[in-house]
């Protein structure tokens, strides 16, 4: 159950928080830019960029901060030879300029030591973005395997 729970944090981790500065375009934009880069940040395994995203207020509906957060990619960056995301942002809700509602469908495979080496999810996603003047941060999120409810 625990490494279910890790694997699903992991996952809404590596679908909402990477550094990424967007001066350009509309809100719209740069939370599209910003989901993107963090797959990207994701795939190559960068917590650091990762966790610098993530809001010091960060709250989940699992109970979980940011320092959870932050052991919970530990432990899988660790576990994991190579992460290959695929997302789809399914909708943008920008509310007033600074707050955004972002919801994402994940599939995800890694490559591992265990057998049979290869371990594959697919999730859904509802993400909560703040901007801070400077960047956009998640500062609350709700997931489920495909197919099942979000919570």
């Amino acid at each position: 159950m625990i490494a279910r729970l890790t694997r699903i944090a992991l996952l809404l981790l590596l679908t909402s928080v990477v550094s990424c500065s967007v001066d350009e375009g509309d809100p719209e934009q740069q939370v599209r830019a910003w989901v993107s880069a963090m797959q990207e940040a994701a795939g190559e395994k960068d917590r650091k960029a990762i966790v610098a995203n993530i809001s010091p207020a960060y709250v989940d509906a699992r109970g979980h901060s940011c320092d959870d957060i932050d052991k919970l990619l530990r432990l899988y960056f660790l576990r994991q030879n190579k992460i290959v995301l695929l997302g789809r942002i399914d909708d943008v809700r920008i509310i007033g300029e600074t707050a955004a509602e972002v919801s994402v469908t994940l599939g995800m495979a890694a490559t591992n030591n265990s057998a049979p080496g290869l371990s594959a999810d697919a999730y859904r996603f509802e993400l909560e973005l703040g901007y801070d003047g400077d960047d956009w941060k998640l500062i609350s999120a709700r997931w489920g395997q495909l197919g099942d409810q979000v919570h």
